[in-house]
């Protein structure tokens, strides 16, 4: 296999078009910091420093369960699982993210390189969380939810001021966000996981008490994310759009109809992280 066949598995191995979901994110915990857009230089690094971040998260993953998946009629067919790519292969990738990562958070300035191994560690081991605790829904989410954490600290160079406070809102916000679809999207592997021993919210307490967790959690993001209503009508208009969306993912899925599952959680959560990334920019960017 060619240099370009091994990237393009690696690619696929890591479903990196889902980068959609984190980033629109962190680039709010950017423009909320800078007040706008920042320096171009400093909104390249913190791109790559996100796809970096989601590239050796999905690679530890793929990495971790690809025994668990090896026996999941869901996930048979991935490529690491297939043959298609070999463990040498992605286990290169990973590293190389892995050093991007770190690249990045040096360009970005001493407190994101500071709070790297921080990063590492709930990148690398989330995967194993669901081996020990029904919280790894919550633990992914707060894994993701380091990317508007970390934009911020690359902007502002703090986290720990008063006015650090938006960051801290967008970390609890993704938290709930990401993990409260996670419950919904771990549905489809119930069996699975309980033939497998594996823990997760659906496994251990069925896809009613899910739905409502997840329900809950989706619930509470939208109280936090009303506080930032002040930043202008750009934002009240994706926030509105928002809620709509939410509603809209938590009404196709029902425990007796989950059909459309893939839909809630793939191109429902995409439209939520762009639209309320664009209502932000435009809240920072226009006048009044």
């Amino acid at each position: 296999m060619g240099i370009l066949s091994r990237i393009r598995a690696f690619l696929e191995l890591i479903t990196f078009e889902h980068t959609v979901f984190a980033l629109p994110f962190a680039y709010m915990g950017m423009v909320l910091a800078a007040g706008g857009l920042p320096d171009v230089r400093t909104f390249v690094w913190i791109t790559i420093a996100m796809a970096a971040a989601r590239t050796l998260g999905m690679g530890a993953n793929r990495l971790a369960d690809r025994w668990i998946d090896a026996r999941n009629p869901r996930t048979a067919n991935r490529p690491l699982v297939t043959g298609a790519i070999s463990p040498a292969t992605a286990w290169a990738g990973t590293v190389a993210a892995a050093l991007v990562l770190a690249l990045a958070a040096y360009a970005l300035g001493p407190l994101p390189f500071r709070l790297l191994p921080g990063a590492y560690a709930f990148l690398v081991l989330y995967p194993f969380t669901k081996r020990i605790t029904v919280l790894s829904h919550l633990l992914l989410g707060m894994t993701d939810a380091l990317a508007p954490l970390g934009a911020w600290a690359a902007v502002r160079g703090s986290l720990t001021q008063p006015t650090d406070l938006p960051a801290w809102l967008l970390f609890v916000v993704v938290t709930l966000w990401i993990g409260g679809f996670d419950l919904i999207y771990a549905i489809q592997d119930l069996d699975v996981d309980r033939r497998d021993g594996l823990y997760s919210v659906p496994a251990t307490y069925g896809v009613r008490a899910a739905l409502r967790l997840s329900a809950a959690a989706h619930a509470l993001m939208t109280l936090l994310l009303a506080v930032l209503l002040p930043l202008g009508w750009p934002y009240a208009l994706g926030f509105a759009l928002t809620v709509v969306l939410l509603a809209y993912e938590h009404a196709i899925v029902r425990p007796d109809d989950l059909s459309r599952l893939n839909l809630a959680f793939f191109n429902v959560n995409g439209v939520i992280s762009l639209t309320l990334f664009a209502g932000t920019l435009l809240a920072t960017l226009l006048p009044g």
